[in-house]
């Protein structure tokens, strides 16, 4: 399979991340999915950063016999009540310190707020997830060289709000809060 008809390439994303820092689904676990989900999981990846965690960890694997990819199974796990309609949704990692997950059916992502018990729509795909994820490294390293934080912000939500509106529709939106601290200087 290839990533051709992808916005977002493999090469964007080693280039904001590093190969190190891309984790790759196997094609084999999301095989009965949206095959366009399921293709750029397997050949573009995601990052793994302090911004945004991974679902794999090799210095902590999850116990044999548990589902890591079906958000039902973890929540099982750890004794956490999971909405039932997620039951199926794939955990892709953490959002500063928000679950990120993706419904394999429509292959929406969404996010459940740290404290919270319910989720939120964050992007209309996993592609899209990805490009904010890019855009935000780009954004952060030019933060690290003394741009203007306000200007930043303006860039970041004109470039990702025109590949999908959706992570900036909810003002609590880990988007929406985290560039909030970064106006405020919080950073």
């Amino acid at each position: 399979m290839t990533c051709v008809n992808f916005s977002v390439t493999p090469m964007q994303l080693m280039q904001a991340y590093g190969l190190q820092s891309v984790v790759y689904f196997p094609q084999a676990a999301v095989i009965h999915s949206d095959s366009r989900s399921a293709n750029f999981l397997s050949t573009v990846g995601l990052p793994h950063s302090e911004v945004f965690t991974s679902r794999e960890d090799v210095a902590d694997p999850y116990p044999t016999g548990l589902d890591a990819i079906t958000l039902g199974s973890r929540f099982d796990h750890y004794g956490m009540n999971c909405p039932q309609e997620s039951r199926s949704w794939w955990l892709l990692g953490y959002l500063f310190t928000s679950l990120v997950a993706m419904d394999p059916k429509s292959a929406k992502v969404y996010v459940f707020p740290e404290g919270s018990s319910g989720y939120v729509e964050l992007h209309r795909d996993v592609e899209s997830l990805v490009y904010a994820l890019i855009e935000f490294r780009k954004l952060e390293v030019d933060h690290d060289n003394d741009a203007d934080p306000e200007e930043l912000v303006a860039r970041f939500k004109q470039v990702v709000g025109a590949f999908d509106p959706t992570p900036f529709a909810d003002e609590e939106s880990p988007w929406n809060l985290s560039l909030e601290e970064l106006e405020h200087g919080m950073w």
